[in-house]
């Protein structure tokens, strides 16, 4: 009985973590581009309700431990965006126009190749600008509100040093407590389920600064990472199966408010390890009871949203400044880990947490194509020739004491060795043992000498 319940367990405690842990960052970025409290609502419902579905279709259908979350980094990338020309309802145009991406990329894997292909660097820096703003909240938070936040951030504390896995969501029940107890009775409301429908707009600066980041991030910091983390525990994941099911999922869900659903990262090992259960064959349980207590935690998005909505806003963004921590931190280190392309990432990361809007377009968008120019021009400078006619590539000359001792060795007799071989002893090696054309040795031919220089022709 208890290895039966054993990914059941697993699945309700994935669940649990991954919706208590980043709930508020998807509220507080669908706020940020221009819902209400009910569209607000209506879109963690959508992105509850649909991870759970696509959670228990994949899990079902494949066998595997496949959890589907919503796009944690997509909505931070809504908190660095705000408010798009045209509004919520281009928002939502964006937000169904990312989905149309996701299904395109699982049906042309050629897609998918050109969202690998973007520098690792650069990708990671564009996260880590998205989220630096976010992760700066509880800064703001001790200064603004020091009463509520606190004890929030003293309890993220203490469970990240003893059992890190809870730590966000017992800060979120302590700012939960807080606001309870600051707030007018009666403030929040019912427990029905919110559910608000938005006819989508296309607009340019949201497609090109909403749509395209929002699917390049979910692409590059949840999809990928999610087949990675499955790859990891030796299951081979139908990675164009799922993008096609999330895909769909994200447009249907748009309407509704939802920004996007794929693969989940964080969350994934607590379903696919072997806490979920010994035998990698029974762990997709821990998958579908995960999707399925996801969809119902998503049913009290009304009364989260209320509750998110009586507190300060700094302080739910403190909340999910502290969950964003541990993924800002693995940014950073993946945007600066080459040499070779670390002055690329700083860019791409300062022009995206810059927070500038050009035409319309946020700056995560800028951050991305300012970084890529600046990786292609060093990499073009780095490989192009040198201007000016071809001359021929010169080396110092032998030194004095060196053609000394080669003049004293043309000089000193032949010694006849043990094998009857004749022998020079001493003589100087000039040429490619000793001045070949880069200073290494490696040349092959032998140097002329001109005008007290050592030439290659």
């Amino acid at each position: 009985m208890a290895g039966r319940l054993q990914p059941v367990l697993a699945g309700v405690v994935t669940a649990l973590v991954g919706f208590a842990s980043s709930f508020t960052v998807v509220l507080a970025g669908l706020r940020a581009v221009g819902a209400d409290e009910a569209q607000a609502a209506s879109g963690l419902l959508a992105v509850s309700v649909a991870s759970g579905l696509c959670a228990l279709w994949l899990g079902l259908r494949h066998r595997m431990p496949i959890a589907i979350a919503w796009s944690t980094p997509g909505a931070a990338l809504l908190v660095a965006t705000g408010p798009v020309p045209g509004g919520w309802p281009a928002a939502v145009g964006a937000f169904l126009l990312c989905g149309v991406l996701i299904v395109a990329a699982g049906l042309f894997p050629v897609l998918g190749r050109a969202v690998a292909a973007i520098p690792g660097p650069v990708a990671a820096a564009m996260l880590a600008g998205v989220l630096l703003p976010l992760c700066t909240a509880p800064v703001r938070a001790l200064v603004e509100v020091p009463r509520l936040a606190v004890p929030v951030i003293v309890t993220w504390l203490v469970l990240h040093r003893f059992a890190r896995r809870w730590a966000v969501p017992a800060a979120l029940v302590v700012a939960a407590v807080t606001i309870a107890l600051t707030s007018p009775a009666g403030g929040i409301g019912g427990f029905r389920p919110v559910v608000e429908l938005t006819a989508p707009a296309f607009t340019v600066p949201a497609l090109v600064g909403l749509a395209l980041p929002l699917f390049l991030v979910t692409m590059a910091a949840q999809n990928v990472p999610g087949t990675a983390v499955l790859r990891g525990y030796g299951y081979q994941p139908p990675l164009n199966a799922a993008l096609r099911v999330t895909g769909l999922a994200s447009a249907l869900g748009a309407a509704l408010g939802g920004h996007a659903v794929n693969l989940a990262a964080i969350s994934a090992a607590l379903a696919a390890g072997p806490d979920a259960h010994p035998d990698p064959e029974r762990r997709w349980i821990a998958s579908v009871t995960a999707g399925l207590g996801l969809a119902l935690l998503g049913l009290g998005a009304g009364v989260a949203t209320a509750l998110v909505l009586l507190s300060p806003p700094v302080l739910i963004e403190a909340v999910a400044g502290l969950a964003l921590l541990g993924a800002l931190a693995a940014a950073v280190a993946a945007a600066v880990a080459e040499p070779e392309s670390r002055e690329a990432a700083v860019v791409t990361f300062v022009v995206t947490a810059s927070g500038v809007s050009l035409l319309g377009v946020a700056g995560a968008f800028w951050g991305l194509l300012a970084g890529w120019l600046m990786l292609l021009l060093f990499r073009r400078r780095a490989a192009s020739p040198p201007a000016g006619p071809s001359t021929p590539a010169t080396v110092p000359a032998p030194s004095r004491a060196a053609a000394r001792l080669g003049a004293a060795a043309r000089t000193r007799p032949r010694a006849e060795n043990g094998s009857g071989e004749v022998s020079q002893a001493g003589s100087a090696q000039t040429g490619s043992g000793q001045f070949g054309s880069d200073g290494s040795g490696s040349d092959p031919a032998a140097p002329a000498e001109a005008g007290g220089e050592v030439t290659r022709r």
